[in-house]
């Protein structure tokens, strides 16, 4: 568990978790609207080098950042306005998974097939709504990849 108290803080969290992060690898955020979770990936995207800008994939759905410096490419994919597995599967998520880094926001429940390894990532915000930007950051990692890593 990581207490974030500003939106930097959680942009360079997301540069310190970019370089635990490889190709292949599948992070799945979640966390409620305006949590952070478009700003971590915004340093997840700083810390790979990958060509932005970085925004909100809501009404795209995903988006591929080409790497800028020769490491993998970002896949950044929204899965909130998705009704289910198989609008997932139109994606082709996994097509991309071995090549590239891929973080879903809002995907848990929904692409925790694509692999057996996984970084589950949670962002919550402090219980005073709107009276703080702290924000509770949970990290799990899933499967052998995973272990002893986070």
């Amino acid at each position: 568990m990581r207490v974030v108290a500003t939106a930097e803080e959680m942009r360079e969290l997301g540069v310190e978790l970019a370089g635990l992060l490889r190709a292949g690898d599948l992070a799945v955020l979640s966390g409620p609207l305006g949590a952070g979770k478009t700003t971590l990936v915004q340093g997840i995207a700083e810390g790979l080098k990958v060509r932005g800008p970085i925004t909100s994939p809501t009404f795209v759905i995903a988006r591929v950042h080409p790497s800028l410096s020769g490491g993998p490419a970002l896949v950044h994919a929204d899965a909130y306005r998705l009704g289910g597995n198989l609008e997932v599967d139109d994606l082709d998520l996994d097509a991309s998974l071995e090549d590239s880094v891929t973080v879903v926001e809002w995907g848990e429940g929904l692409v925790e097939g694509l692999t057996e390894d996984r970084l589950e990532i949670s962002v919550e915000r402090a219980e005073a709504a709107g009276a703080t930007e702290e924000r509770t950051v949970r990290l799990r990692g899933v499967g052998a990849r995973w272990e002893g890593v986070v």
